[in-house]
């Protein structure tokens, strides 16, 4: 299915590009990550029910409803754009109602990613380049506290990954790279289509 039929399918509406209305240096703007590419994904790497994943930077919530709608996972979306939010709701509510789910399964939150209170269960943790590095660096931070407080591997996912990103995890966190999956009908043409993912254990 192309990006079109895919949302016509979930009945969502996440295609096209859209600036933010938060004017800052620090936060992009939005654009989901393509359907194809979240297939690739869950080829190679797994993600089931019990998992937990925050999506920074959901945008209109794609990521969230397309990972639970396939594996069942509980999502929590965290975006400092109230914009995107209603529409990531309204999403969420035609979604649940099409296919008779639980609204609580995936939940979108209005909330600066540096502030969110990281809790005990969740355990992957999304990015598609949703803001700078010093905003990655205190998310991520947040993250690595959780695990003193509640011992568990985290997985960090990087869709598309930026080289700030890619050389701060490498050379200053304790995360180890696990994984890389490139996406054939992308990769060609752009060499940084791919998903690298990191594990804190």
């Amino acid at each position: 299915m192309n990006e079109i039929a895919y949302d016509r399918h979930l009945h969502i509406q996440t295609c096209g590009i859209k600036e933010g209305i938060h004017h800052s240096s620090h936060y992009n703007r939005y654009e989901p990550t393509p359907y194809a590419a979240l297939e690739e994904l869950l080829k190679y790497y797994p993600i089931n029910e019990k998992d937990a994943i925050v999506d920074f930077g959901y945008g209109l919530g794609r990521v969230g409803i397309f990972l639970h709608d396939k594996t069942g996972a509980s999502v929590i979306g965290i975006d400092m754009n109230e914009q995107f939010i209603r529409e990531a709701l309204k999403n969420r509510e035609r979604y649940c109602k099409k296919f008779r789910k639980k609204e609580e399964k995936i939940q979108f939150l209005h909330c600066f990613a540096e502030d969110y209170p990281i809790r005990p269960e969740e355990n992957k943790f999304y990015f598609f380049n949703p803001f700078s590095l010093p905003v990655f660096t205190k998310a991520l931070h947040r993250i690595m506290r959780s695990t003193e407080e509640a011992k568990r591997p985290v997985d960090v996912i990087l869709y598309y990954p930026s080289i700030d990103y890619l050389d701060y995890l490498n050379h200053y966190t304790p995360f180890a790279k696990t994984i890389e999956i490139p996406i054939p009908s992308m990769h060609e043409k752009v060499w940084n289509e791919r998903f690298i993912i990191y594990r804190l254990s």
